[in-house]
């Protein structure tokens, strides 16, 4: 693994303005490295800021009514200041997404196999002929059976899973660096689950592609993420190694989600704890603890003063006034 992280997002901040309405923060400087070969996961509630802060790094928020400010370094150039033509040429070729609802986002009227050699065209300077064997070989390396069939499928002709699968191949076409997974798995059935996050497990231990895994679910987390960031209110609250974020979850949001999970090893029959309210719950990060009025940890500073970010011992990092004390078992 490289020294340098392969993207390096500092102080991250997206405000959506609406005529006659006051500014709404949806990320709140949000700052993480990840390094080639390596999953970070960012994690939290719908709403709490995971989709925005991908959108605002592959440049693809809309032009009008929102503001990005901060930094997002890929290899040295930052990203949040390229031009539209410049992104455009980025993104397939160095970074690659793969959205959360693949009908939405496959076109309705063209076959698969020209909107994954389109990429190819595009990026690669290759033509519909070259491109289309290689077509092929991706979308078998997908899994997708009798590829050279498919080719002339329509997405409607598909199953769900397929289509995350033509979506994944297109996001390959071109061998990118970074691949940011938008909730790949939401829409599908747990088996199929299952075999979308083994294929980018394994793709990320093949290609030595980073991959930026963006999940609501924490067991997507706990099999594939090497780092995990879990957000709240625009910020990360808690930063760290899975397995030691898993084993000692300090802040109070993330003891919250670990506990409303359903686990083999407890009574049948026993409740399951979730976060109470909803993350419309917030109190401005300006003077307070975002979460403060959702916490089961709450004492009398976190209504009255912002928690400073922090590094703990072991590079866990920490944004909490009253954080949760989990002994190692």
């Amino acid at each position: 693994m490289n020294s340098g992280p392969l993207l390096s997002v500092n102080d991250l901040r997206v405000t959506f303005t609406r005529h006659g309405e006051k500014p709404f923060t949806a990320v709140d400087g949000v700052s993480f490295d990840v390094h080639a070969g390596q999953t970070v996961g960012l994690v939290g509630e719908s709403g709490c800021g995971k989709s925005v802060t991908s959108l605002a790094i592959m440049g693809l928020l809309p032009d009008r009514g929102n503001r990005v400010e901060g930094e997002a370094t890929y290899e040295g150039v930052d990203l949040i200041g390229l031009s539209k033509n410049e992104m455009r040429d980025r993104r397939g070729r160095d970074i690659a997404m793969i959205f959360q609802d693949p009908l939405s986002s496959l076109n309705p009227v063209i076959p698969i196999g020209l909107q994954v050699t389109e990429v190819m065209e595009r990026h690669r300077g290759m033509s519909r002929k070259e491109a289309m064997p290689q077509a092929q070989e991706l979308l078998e390396r997908v899994g997708i059976p009798d590829p050279k069939a498919r080719l002339k499928n329509y997405p409607h002709q598909l199953s769900g899973g397929m289509r995350q699968r033509a979506l994944i191949a297109m996001a390959l076409a071109c061998a990118p660096r970074l691949l940011i997974a938008d909730e790949p798995t939401t829409a599908l059935d747990v088996t199929i689950q299952a075999q979308i996050l083994a294929l980018l497990k394994e793709l990320v231990q093949d290609t030595g592609t980073a991959l930026i895994m963006i999940t609501h679910d924490l067991g997507v987390v706990a099999g594939l993420c090497d780092e995990v960031n879990v957000l709240y209110g625009g910020r990360i609250v808690e930063r760290g190694e899975r397995h030691d974020l898993f084993a000692r979850p300090r802040h109070p949001y993330t003891h919250g989600l670990l506990a409303s999970i359903p686990r083999l090893d407890v009574p049948r029959g026993a409740k399951l704890t979730p976060v109470p309210g909803s993350v419309s719950d917030n109190l401005p990060w300006a003077s307070a603890c975002a979460f403060a009025p959702r916490c089961s940890h709450v004492i009398d500073v976190c209504r009255d003063k912002t928690p400073e970010w922090e590094i703990e011992h072991g590079g866990r990092g920490l944004r909490c006034h009253n954080p949760v004390e989990v002994e190692h078992e």
